[in-house]
């Protein structure tokens, strides 16, 4: 028996000290041209971590100074005409400037949005989009559950 069994991929939420959150442009198909999170595939023989440190550093030439597992989706990855399962992998990153980020590889740009301003639906990944969504609703419930205190 043969099972299709999903490749690992990345994806981390960088905040600044204004608490905005760092948005990439995607520089290459899949999704051209709509937004995403920095991140990417894990390589084989590397941690889920020393991928978040390595994507950090190839996408936004930055270093990862503490990075905190989140939750995982499932999505599907659009890749030379096959669509390939991957599991994503969210990460809370800290970097350790969020001033001179240099947006490098397959990321066309890289900004920070305000929380109020995000869109999921300008997220191109589908994944990506329901994380945006999740992060934004903990984010929320977070913050009704602490001045209700």
């Amino acid at each position: 028996m043969f099972y299709v069994n999903p490749s690992a991929a990345v994806a981390c939420f960088i905040l600044n000290e204004s608490g905005q959150l760092l948005v990439c442009r995607r520089g290459k198909n899949p999704e051209k041209g709509t937004l995403d999170l920095p991140g990417g595939f894990v390589d084989d023989n590397e941690t889920a971590e020393e991928a978040v440190t390595r994507e950090i550093g190839e996408e936004l030439q930055a270093t990862v100074i503490e990075s905190k597992y989140l939750f995982s989706l499932p999505n599907q990855y659009e890749y030379s005409g096959l669509m390939i399962p991957t599991l994503d992998l969210f990460f809370a990153c800290k970097l350790d400037d969020t001033n001179n980020l240099k947006a490098s590889d397959d990321v066309a740009d890289c900004f920070f949005v305000p929380l109020d301003e995000l869109d999921p639906e300008l997220f191109g990944l589908k994944s990506i989009k329901k994380a945006i969504a999740r992060f934004l609703d903990q984010r929320f419930t977070n913050s009704t559950e602490n001045s209700d205190r």
